[in-house]
């Protein structure tokens, strides 16, 4: 091929590159935030309540794996353990943590799910995940960087339309 020729066909692979990029960015940008932020509550949800689901003895609510017993929940025998021995948090006491986290475990993914409190419920599993990372795992950036980053999204875009919060908030503007 001579040289002249050769320019040419490189400048038109370059321009089908191009354009192939522009249309995939034109497809992917027409993604719902709503579904974003649906997919994001239901697996950020299920992080943390399976975490407090192994806090807990007496009552199980997995949908993924279908086991359910719902008796009167109470902290499990190893929680105030798992916060002496591993945790090691500072200035708060294993007997007030483990209790603390299986509460908040429990309440923030499951109004996170439902879509109501979203953003609230997110700063504080973002909170979680913060304290998670700097005083207990501090090696597991990677996996709480990706926690961030979906809470962040709802903190941000919020929960999206399939919500208990833009119901309200739908039903709010009709009153005004």
């Amino acid at each position: 091929m001579r040289p002249d020729t050769e320019n040419i066909s490189n400048a038109t692979a370059m321009d089908r590159f191009a354009r192939l990029i522009c249309e995939v960015n034109t497809w992917c940008s027409r993604i719902p935030n709503s579904l974003i932020a649906l997919v994001g509550r239901f697996s950020i949800a299920a992080v943390f309540w399976r975490s407090g689901q192994t806090k807990i003895q007496g009552f199980v609510l997995d949908i993924v794996s279908g086991e359910v017993h719902l008796g009167i929940p109470r902290l499990s025998d190893s929680a105030i353990d798992l916060f002496r021995d591993e945790y090691h948090l500072p200035f708060v006491s294993p007997e007030f943590a483990a209790p603390l986290a299986a509460f908040a475990e429990h309440l923030f993914p499951a109004l996170i799910l439902i879509g109501l409190g979203t953003r609230i419920s997110a700063i504080a599993l973002l909170a979680m995940t913060l304290v998670i990372q700097l005083l207990v795992y501090p090696d597991a950036y990677p996996t709480h960087g990706v926690w961030a980053a979906v809470l962040l999204f709802l903190i941000a875009k919020g929960p999206g339309v399939f919500s208990l919060d833009h119901f309200i908030a739908g039903r709010q503007n009709l009153r005004r």
